[in-house]
């Protein structure tokens, strides 16, 4: 019986959520017709002391009650509010209708000739009112956020400020979750309860995952600093619960999210350093107010370049994508970005490639660009390494086309978006990166009154291609998560900080200047791994911990690939305004000699001759160290074949008929 009462009741609330709103304002006047004067009834008997006390001529007094309360609470929109989601505004909604109606009945019930009811009876009925219009109500709003079986997660809430508040209440509205309880820094708030939680010191954790099943952590810290918000990760860590977050304040307030609308935890709070400040100065002087092209606008950064640029409302933003795809989601977001913000920004979507120097000189022509940022790039290690010919086509050759077509049509500023690979290159990849600006460095110095610059960076967060979404994708399949080597480690940023330091180092640049950001301490990919599972709720199955949930795998060093990555060739390097921003002195080329290069790359390329492409990006690119054999793949079985069918030819000697074989003249004999 105890067990089959909860789910009556889950079932009757449940029906009852799904009545039309017709029906449920039509039950909640029949429970006030039906109520009122029952209420009534009762204050007069509790005051009389008996219930059959005395009616006669006083039947007029229940017809009054209900003719003073209904319109009233009609009016005051008690029969429009949503029960499920009713909050302290009915409450004071309740109270106001209530006495605005006793009020009234006491007026009548003075007036009347033939009083037959003490006076003292209508405070009685004022406070049973409150009682039973308030009570049922809420009753029923209980009904129906109640949670009757144990499907949901039970977790804590991590702040109990208005953001953890309003989590609570939506998640028991929605019931995926069940608010536990809440844990704060603040001492004064230890010990009390809020939104009927109790709130604890972040030491209680552990007890409430053991007395409670908590199963995770919500933070509800919108507001926190990711410095902050680090410190709370670690310390839960080793609790291996999940945990999730509440969107930041800014996409709440745009009405891009909901508080509860909680999400994995943001990579950038992985690495908990806070953004620098941006200085607005610099952020405009390339921008606002000028026709700017974003090349390989479609992709991880040229998107996230494209949004920064957007809120600093050019007069024309022209997306340049070879991504046919690509472009047509890029332009879509951005146009409902456009409208949202109501900015006054002209759009213009082009498909092209970088590498057509013709089609990119029409365009910026025709345009009249003023700033390029050219971010168009294959970026991936391995599969640049191997497509060796068209890595160096896109990554070398539409850098210099792009630049030549700029420098013809006159524009300003020429910012090339280059990449930590670049120094001490070991792969196909980055040496075309440094290529590039070798031939940027070239470019300047063969005299130009276009500014070119180079910002070089490391990986980005999220980006794709990036190791956060393959993990996170790994871990939610059940693993295993795949990491190369247990010493692999790397400088990671955020796609929004780079994009907008991006934007920032362009505004600096002289000429020829070659810009390094500051990527903070480098991360152990093993440790990001292992963090990202505890993250998560599971833990990691190794010798130690045999039961554990996912595995991790190591599986070498991909083709080309380097344990740790460098900013700096040298160590010659100076700070800018910026202080997240560094100016590299590096060693370039003279012009006529990148000239030659890239006339001798351009025969290697047009003949398919890896060998002699990657010959001549060693000879430009001087600490570039090949990591081991050519690994194109369209090479490999070209040479694969040719010694195939080397091994499969017959030779066949040439067969001439020969002479008969005679015997040797005898020699002449004497007698």
């Amino acid at each position: 019986m105890t067990e089959s009462m909860p789910r009556w009741i889950e079932r009757f609330a449940n029906s009852l959520a799904h009545l039309p709103r017709s029906r449920k304002r039509l039950l909640m006047l029949g429970a006030d017709v039906i109520g009122i004067p029952l209420v009534l009834w009762f204050a007069i008997s509790l005051r009389l002391g008996t219930a059959y006390h005395h009616v006669g001529g006083t039947e007029w007094l229940y017809v009054a009650a209900l003719l003073t309360s209904v319109p009233v609470f009609v009016r005051m929109g008690l029969y429009r509010a949503v029960i499920r989601f009713m909050g302290p505004k009915a409450i004071v909604a309740v109270f106001m209708g209530v006495s605005s109606s006793v009020v009234l009945l006491s007026l009548l019930a003075l007036a009347w000739p033939n009083r037959s009811i003490p006076v003292t009876a209508i405070p009685i009925y004022w406070a049973f009112a409150l009682i039973y219009v308030g009570g049922t109500r809420f009753l029923v709003r209980g009904l129906l956020n109640f949670r009757w079986t144990n499907a949901a997660q039970r977790m804590v809430i991590y702040g109990a400020g208005a953001a953890g508040v309003q989590l609570a209440g939506g998640l028991r509205r929605e019931g995926r979750y069940y608010p536990v309880a809440f844990i704060d820094d603040n001492a004064s708030l230890h010990g009390s309860t809020i939104s009927g939680l109790e709130v604890f010191p972040m030491e209680e954790l552990a007890g409430l995952v053991r007395e409670e099943g908590v199963t995770g952590v919500l933070l509800a810290l919108p507001s926190q600093s990711r410095r902050r918000r680090q410190e709370i990760l670690k310390a839960i860590e080793p609790l291996s619960l999940r945990v999730q977050t509440v969107p930041d304040y800014g996409d709440i307030l745009a009405g891009h999210a909901r508080v509860e609308d909680v999400r994995d935890v943001d990579a950038g709070d992985l690495l908990g350093r806070d953004p620098v400040p941006p200085n607005t100065q610099l952020l405009d002087a390339c921008i606002r107010g000028k026709v700017v092209m974003v090349t390989g606008a479609g992709g991880s950064i040229g998107a996230e370049l494209c949004r920064q640029i957007i809120r600093l409302q050019p007069a024309q933003l022209l997306l340049l994508e070879m991504s046919e795809l690509a472009l047509y989601n890029v332009e879509r977001e951005l146009r409902l970005l456009i409208a949202s913000k109501g900015l006054s920004v002209d759009l213009v979507a082009l498909l092209g490639d970088a590498h057509h120097k013709h089609r990119m000189k029409e365009i910026l022509q025709a345009y009249g660009v003023q700033t390029i940022y050219h971010a168009a790039a294959y970026k991936h290690v391995p599969i640049v390494e191997q497509n060796v010919i068209e890595g160096i086509y896109n990554n070398i050759f539409s850098t210099w086309n792009a630049a030549e077509a700029a420098l013809e049509a006159r524009v300003e500023t020429f910012v090339l978006i280059s990449t930590d690979k670049a120094v001490n290159p070991t792969n196909v990849m980055g040496a075309t990166k440094r290529f590039a600006e070798i031939v940027l460095q070239g470019l300047q110095s063969r005299g130009s009154h276009t500014r070119f610059c180079m910002v070089r960076f490391g990986n980005v967060l999220e980006s794709s291609g990036s190791v956060v979404p393959l993990f996170r994708e790994q871990i939610r399949r059940g693993g295993p998560v795949t990491v190369t080597h247990k010493d692999v480690i790397r400088y990671f940023m955020t796609i929004p900080e780079a994009a907008q330091l991006v934007l920032q180092a362009g505004s600096m640049g002289k000429g020829g200047d070659v810009f390094v950001l500051d990527m903070g301490k480098p991360v152990r990919i093993a440790d990001l791994a292992k963090r990202m599972i505890s993250l998560m709720g599971l833990t990691v199955r190794d010798e130690l911990n045999p039961d554990g949930d996912i595995e991790i795998v190591y599986t070498g060093l991909r083709p080309a690939e380097k344990l740790y990555e460098e900013l700096l060739i040298g160590n010659n390097v100076t700070g800018t305004e910026h202080a997240m921003i560094m100016r590299a002195m590096e060693h370039c080329l003279p012009w006529p000699e990148v000239q030659r290069v890239l006339d001798e790359m351009s025969v290697a390329l047009s003949r398919f001759d890896c060998d002699r492409a990657r010959e001549v990006l060693m000879q430009t690119v001087a600490e570039y160290r090949p990591a081991g054999a050519m690994q194109d793949l369209v090479w490999s079985r070209k040479v694969a074949v040719g010694l195939a069918q080397a091994k499969n030819v017959t030779a066949i000697e040439t067969r001439r008929p020969r002479k008969p074989m005679t015997a040797p003249a005898a020699s002449p004999t004497t007698h």
